[in-house]
């Protein structure tokens, strides 16, 4: 697990590594200072360990005997984006559709594509760290 330490000492690191003119790289790098002070850095740690707790739940149900366990949520998003593609060829045929609905159903998708795609590229990210 990674402290705001740490996180603080990859920022700078990156800021010197890929920001060449000296005076933004020291704009960079207070930056990052005020971040760690405002406690901007405190919740990119907390984001990472709720990624690493999220993980850690999805490889739980993988071990699971049950079917459902291990199925519910690509089942839940086969469902959200079946249905809002439903809602979008509704509308293309000039169907009504209340669009409250398909708001919903465009955030909900997004919320769990996010847990997909998104915890997974966080999770990438920390297995490089870990691995250096």
């Amino acid at each position: 697990m990674f402290g705001i330490d740490d996180i603080l000492s990859v920022g700078m690191k990156l800021v010197d590594k890929f920001v060449p003119d000296p005076q933004a790289k020291q704009e960079a790098q207070l930056k990052l200072l005020e971040m760690q002070k405002n406690g901007e850095l405190a919740q990119l740690q907390a984001d990472m360990n709720e990624q690493q707790e999220l993980t850690k739940r999805v490889q739980a149900d993988m071990m699971s005997d049950s079917w459902m366990s291990k199925n519910i949520r690509p089942m839940t998003l086969v469902f959200i984006l079946v249905t809002y593609t439903t809602f979008g060829m509704m509308s293309a045929w000039d169907i009504e559709v209340n669009n409250n609905y398909v708001e919903l159903l465009g955030q909900w998708g997004m919320l769990i594509m996010s847990f997909y795609f998104g915890g997974r590229t966080l999770e990438k990210i920390m297995d490089m760290k870990g691995k250096k």
